[in-house]
């Protein structure tokens, strides 16, 4: 078990967010903006002009670690596995805006490498962590933080079949690729094969997010972004916004803090 799979552990509480504006105006992958937006809502934000996704093979790695989160109030993430019961994706996939409270875990689904119906496992959650920085009500300060895990009820892979995770930022001009299950391709994984992060930025509570000029639109908030490493795919940060434009960010999976409280 690996260092980010031992701590994982370690995190408890469960707390949730949407969107965020930091110097460059961001717009959240699973959701609309309100009425008081004056700018035009591109249908699509984060792919910009040229769309460079394509299909990919999901019966191989790291396609094959990637699946759909699924919830039976009929909401759809992506998420990707870092150990064999564990799953991480975006928390802001999990919260119920209505209730003001996360979805039970029982009602989460993650289907491995789900692809028009078919997948390779399925499991439910049993348990959902999530950073207890992480505040649905104060989105711009805590984006960094916008990760959720979730523990499985059954191993749904082996080791072999998940995804190492970076211990540090990546920095600027790191070959990346970044594919999930979005809106207007919501049954098939397709990804960006070549792009690149950014200069890191920080939410407004002055934690770091990785930046990325990636297409990937609504649908793929909880996906890796993926970099090739010492022999082996890496996740360096989990999807959580997506620019006017091309491009977006990712919540780092390093241990910004220390401790949490709380969980489900």
């Amino acid at each position: 078990m690996g260092k980010f799979q031992q701590t994982i552990l370690c995190f408890k509480g469960f707390r949730k967010y949407f969107p965020l504006f930091t110097g460059v105006v961001f717009s959240l992958l699973t959701s609309v903006f309100g009425p008081s937006s004056h700018a035009a809502i591109p249908q699509r934000p984060g792919i910009g002009q040229t769309d460079h996704r394509q299909a990919v093979d999901m019966a191989s790695l790291p396609w094959s670690a990637i699946g759909r989160v699924q919830t039976e109030l009929g909401s759809r993430c992506t998420g990707f596995l870092v150990a064999p019961t564990v799953v991480e994706t975006a928390a802001h996939c999990l919260f119920l805006p209505k209730t003001g409270r996360y979805i039970q875990p029982h009602d989460v689904h993650f289907l491995r490498a789900y692809s028009k119906g078919q997948y390779a496992a399925h499991a439910r959650a049993i348990r959902l962590l999530v950073p207890p920085e992480y505040d649905p009500r104060n989105e711009s300060r805590t984006a960094a933080f916008d990760r959720a895990t979730l523990f499985l009820e059954a191993p749904v892979a082996t080791m072999k079949d998940v995804l190492a995770v970076s211990d540090r930022l990546p920095s600027p001009g790191t070959d990346v690729v970044l594919g999930g299950y979005e809106q207007d391709f919501s049954e098939i994984v397709r990804s960006d094969m070549g792009c690149r992060t950014g200069a890191l930025m920080v939410d407004g509570g002055g934690k770091p997010l990785v930046t990325h000029d990636c297409s990937a639109t609504r649908g793929s908030s909880g996906a890796p972004l993926l970099s090739f490493q010492d022999g082996r795919w890496t996740a360096l940060g989990v999807q959580v916004l997506a620019n006017y434009g091309v491009g977006g960010a990712a919540a780092p999976l390093l241990p910004l803090v220390a401790d949490g409280g709380g969980g489900q």
